[in-house]
């Protein structure tokens, strides 16, 4: 194989941010890959010509791990160890001019709809249509499957619509191809992503199409879960809450987040939603639905939070005992609604209420994980070292829930398959099982 004109052959790509990146890398390496590179994630491989950083812009730490990714990438490039390193993704969409100027040594960068540049620029010749061809980067069993990009909606303290513009459906066609090919590779848990799943085919037929594609994906041999993530709350609607509880092949999961309980926050949040309609939603899900796992975002520290509507937030907490929840400390972010307000709650305030908010939901979890001790539980192996097997339930999603744990596995079961397992135990955040005969 030639090196290209460029000097380059083997092209590293560095993902930060969330899973909808993930899919922008593995497409992206599938179009360098067909383009004669060899393309790699792995920090290990020593044969590195360059470095492709899909970076993200979401919030303030996030921002400042893309650009210290970046500056540490140069530095390889200044000792003679890298020839070339590009920038992509959402925080160059949002500050191109600014990285240009702050990062003159950047060999590139590429807003989102500029990949063909960057593959004409780095020595390809072929430019695939995007999704033609994607090489995955989680284990060869589960994928994340990306129905839409951007944002419709104007929760006021969120940047995506300012980076990905506005809300944009896949066909059900394409996303069946898609899936019949991942399916073909061995994949058996497809996880749909975006940043609103609910408004899936609105912008195609002006009404939701997420229960029609979960049908249309459910039919595809081979694939055994489908996951899905970021449910707007005021949009599950009935028959979305129908499909989940008559389809054996959707997981009882769902992530939904709420971000906040105030009914004054989540006014000038512009959520859409107030604290009953919030406390009523949770209900119907529960209700509808036995034995759901709800998965949750909340923010502290949004500007003008009061001690008041943080100690509510916390009884909210403690009322629906989610059995996932993630706490963001509120980031301020320019050219959102949310920037006109003052961030008056100090950042020794804000993780002071971060740490009293995920103490109290570890005490939640902690008790939830101990109520499956003695149970039978259909679990997905995802991983084996060392004699311990590391697997999920379908309450779980890969990366940031739960997992269960098999010890003193002398015979190696390999990733992808489906097992049942007996709770023998648990902590804060996993379960601990024996293999059930």
């Amino acid at each position: 194989m030639k090196t290209k004109p460029t000097g380059i052959h083997h092209i590293r790509i560095i993902t930060l941010g969330c899973s909808k990146n993930t899919v922008d890398s593995e497409f992206l390496a599938g179009m360098l890959e067909k383009n004669g590179f060899s393309v790699s994630d792995d920090s290990s491989e020593r044969e590195t010509d360059a470095v492709i950083v899909n970076t993200c812009g979401f919030i303030n730490d996030a921002k400042e791990q893309s650009v210290d990714v970046l500056l540490e990438n140069l530095e390889k490039k200044k000792n003679g160890s890298l020839k070339k390193v590009y920038a992509i993704g959402c925080l160059v969409q949002r500050y191109k001019t600014e990285l240009l100027i702050e990062l003159p040594l950047l060999d590139g960068i590429y807003g989102l709809n500029e990949v063909p540049q960057l593959i004409k620029d780095i020595g390809g010749k072929e430019i695939l249509e995007l999704y033609g061809k994607r090489l995955l980067t989680t284990p060869p069993h589960y994928a994340y499957l990306k129905i839409s990009d951007g944002c419709d909606r104007k929760c006021s303290f969120c940047a995506i619509p300012l980076i990905k513009g506005r809300h944009q459906s896949r066909t059900v066609e394409s996303l069946v191809e898609e899936t019949t090919r991942l399916a073909e590779k061995g994949v058996k848990e497809i996880i749909l992503i975006a940043q609103d799943l609910t408004a899936y085919g609105k912008d195609m037929n002006r009404k939701q199409l997420l229960s029609e594609l979960i049908d249309q994906l459910s039919l595809i041999k081979g694939i055994e879960w489908i996951r899905l993530h970021y449910l707007y709350p005021s949009e599950v609607r009935d028959e979305l809450i129908d499909t989940i509880k008559s389809n054996h092949k959707v997981c009882r999961y769902l992530d939904i987040p709420l971000q906040h309980i105030s009914d004054r926050i989540l006014l000038s949040m512009k959520r859409g939603i107030n604290t009953k309609q919030t406390y009523q939603i949770v209900d119907k899900l529960r209700r509808q639905i036995p034995g759901i796992a709800l998965r949750t975002s909340l923010i502290t520290g949004y500007p003008g939070e009061t001690s008041q509507e943080f100690i509510e937030m916390k009884k909210f907490i403690k009322d629906i005992r989610f059995e996932r929840l993630g706490i963001f400390k509120y980031s301020h972010e320019e050219d959102t609604a949310a920037y006109k307000l003052a961030d008056d709650v100090p950042k020794r305030t804000k993780e002071s209420r971060y740490r009293a908010l995920m103490e109290t939901q570890q005490d939640i979890s902690y008790t939830n994980n101990m109520s499956y001790t003695g149970k039978i539980m259909k679990v997905l192996v995802d991983d084996y070292k060392n004699g311990t097997l590391f697997a999920r339930t379908e309450s779980d999603s890969p990366e940031i829930d739960n997992l269960v744990i098999i010890k003193n596995q002398l015979k190696k079961i390999p990733p992808g398959l489906f097992i049942n397992v007996k709770i023998t135990g648990a902590d804060i955040y996993d379960l601990f099982a024996e293999i059930e005969n």
